[in-house]
């Protein structure tokens, strides 16, 4: 009988030396209730003080909300601007409270320096053939490209001692290295947008709607009295409900601006990630055949 010659010899099924980053989202949780409350806060007792008022209501059962009149400020007059103020200012306080958390999360995943110009310094070592220079490069980048470039440059290492595996092979097992390294990075980057593109929707069609609460509400006082008070009321309250719509769109916008800036910097980050597999496999193809 013939012998029957083993098939080659499968790579051994090594873990991932990156490991799961271990962050909650406890923001995600809070942040918009809290802001909420803050905005009903703010709203009540910093715009609805009783010293703003020309006629403050002194009814204490309208403690949830004043029917208080004549505002002596600009400003003020978005008290008058219904119910739905409260919940644009916690709009806008959510927007403000997820630009902060993703602007410092973006900003140490895109770490020091520039991406190419890090890239190309790993490409320089690996070209001399010296992976412990490379992996000391990821070490200075401290980011998202350096933490994936690290855990692919391991896998890079361990593979040029390996006489085991054939070239293909390797360099498949470099690439699995990098794909689980940026499947452990990416959610990182894409967490919380979804509160700013969602704000930056919404935010608006709640203006629009307090604008026209607000206007149903001073025409149905225009019904009521008649004459020339009701004409002046009716400007007062259309003037009033203007700034529901001035509020939603303001916030609709500062979140649209930041939620493109903030996939700009995540696009520049992917693309320095996929750059880094890329620069590894067609390395160790080069150099290890």
């Amino acid at each position: 009988m013939a012998d029957i010659k083993p098939t080659a010899a499968a790579a051994p099924k090594a873990s991932t030396s990156v490991q799961p980053k271990k962050s909650g989202n406890l923001i995600s949780l809070i942040a918009p209730f809290t802001c909420i409350v803050l905005g009903y806060l703010i709203w009540r007792f910093v715009l609805g003080a009783p010293s703003n008022f020309m006629k403050p209501d002194q009814d204490a059962s309208h403690w949830f909300w004043p029917d208080h009149a004549n505002p002596k400020g600009a400003l003020v007059k978005m008290y008058e601007g219904g119910i739905l103020v409260p919940l644009l200012i916690g709009a806008f306080l959510t927007v403000i409270t997820f630009v902060i958390e993703r602007f410092l999360t973006v900003s140490k995943a895109s770490g020091t320096g520039s991406i190419p110009e890090f890239i190309r310094k790993v490409q320089f070592h690996l070209a001399n053939k010296d992976v412990d220079k490379a992996i000391v490069e990821c070490d200075k980048q401290k980011g998202s490209v350096g933490n994936v470039m690290k855990a692919g440059l391991r896998r890079y290492k361990e593979m040029i001692h390996n006489t085991e595996l054939a070239t293909e092979q390797k360099i498949l097992g470099i690439q699995k290295e990098v794909e689980e390294a940026t499947a452990l990075e990416l959610p990182m980057l894409e967490k919380n947008l979804v509160f700013l593109s969602t704000i930056a929707s919404i935010a608006t069609l709640l203006g629009l709607l307090g604008t026209v609460m607000g206007m149903i509400r001073s025409f149905s006082k225009l019904g009521d009295e008649g004459g020339g008070e009701a004409a002046r009321q009716l400007s007062q309250g259309i003037s009033e409900a203007l700034f529901n719509t001035a509020l939603g769109i303001g916030t609709s916008a500062v979140a649209i601006v930041f939620y493109n800036i903030f996939t700009t910097k995540i696009d520049a980050v992917t693309y320095g990630i996929d750059e880094s597999g890329f620069t590894l496999t067609q390395s160790f193809a080069a150099n290890y055949k």
